[in-house]
């Protein structure tokens, strides 16, 4: 995980609808950038639909929301319309990013090792300097913990 008061990497990648969004383009405002395993699943659909009904709320406190998964732009646009997910989802199939900021681990599941991503959410300053550093998040609580954060 990446260090509170370090500058946040600059990023490009590929949001749900193909379109190339940059880390830069939220300067200015305050950014949550979560780091999920995968769309579909229990846990990550939790999250996402928790993010989504406290959305207005980020708003209102001048933060956006960005999630960022190793899965493909196409499993992103089913992910956000199956679920009305109002803010950007973002492919980083070559898991660049994931590395960059430090998510990819070696995760244990009944007992089987893998490597896969550890769900991670960092608020990023106006300035994009990183102010909060969480890992191993609750993923249906999250949500919450991060607008009480702002």
């Amino acid at each position: 995980m990446l260090a509170v008061g370090t500058l946040a990497p600059e990023f490009t990648l590929p949001d749900q609808n193909g379109e190339e969004i940059s880390l830069s383009d939220y300067r200015g405002q305050r950014v949550i950038l979560y780091f999920y395993p995968k769309d579909m699943t229990s846990g990550c659909t939790k999250q996402a639909c928790a993010f989504s009904e406290l959305y207005p709320q980020f708003r209102e406190k001048g933060a956006v929301v960005l999630g960022v998964s190793k899965d493909t732009v196409a499993s992103h646009k089913r992910f956000e319309e199956k679920h009305g997910l109002p803010f950007t989802l973002l492919s980083d199939v070559e898991k660049e990013v994931i590395q960059a900021y430090d998510v990819w681990k070696e995760k244990k599941l009944y007992g089987k090792v893998s490597m896969g991503v550890v769900r991670t959410t960092y608020l990023i300053d106006e300035n994009g300097v990183i102010v909060k550093a969480f890992d191993k998040v609750k993923a249906a609580d999250n949500p919450a913990q991060m607008l009480a954060e702002l």
